[in-house]
């Protein structure tokens, strides 16, 4: 009736840990690897990579605490909208004091042409 019989059984044990065996054989080749590459990089020029890959990281979980924040006070039903509100009263009250006059929209844009000559050259 049926071809599962006690040998078949540890027929297909057997495979199982073959193929444990295999990973962790794998596992440790690709270890190995890794270890011997690393070993032959110049750790000296790698400042400025660190520096990148440590910039592009604290980026990353700041986006994430950043919308986990989002999220939660989303969660609150009223929230949301106070926020919009405040959002656009602040704007109308920038807009107003800075851009009301010729003078004051020439300084807003004396103060880009600045901030742009500064941070791009």
């Amino acid at each position: 009736m049926s071809d599962n019989t006690p040998e078949s059984n540890q027929d297909s044990g057997s495979d199982t840990s073959s193929e444990t065996k295999s990973f962790s054989e794998k596992y440790s080749d690709v270890m190995g690897k890794v270890n011997e590459t690393l070993g032959n990089v110049d750790w000296t020029q790698m400042g400025k990579y660190g520096k990148a890959a440590g910039i592009i990281a604290v980026v990353v979980i700041a986006q994430i605490i950043i919308k986990v924040v989002i999220d939660t006070i989303n969660f609150f039903p009223i929230l949301p909208g106070l926020l919009e509100l405040l959002g656009v009263i602040v704007v109308g009250q920038w807009s107003w004091q800075n851009l009301r006059t010729s003078e004051n929209r020439e300084a807003v844009l004396d103060k880009l042409q600045n901030l742009k000559k500064t941070y791009l050259g």
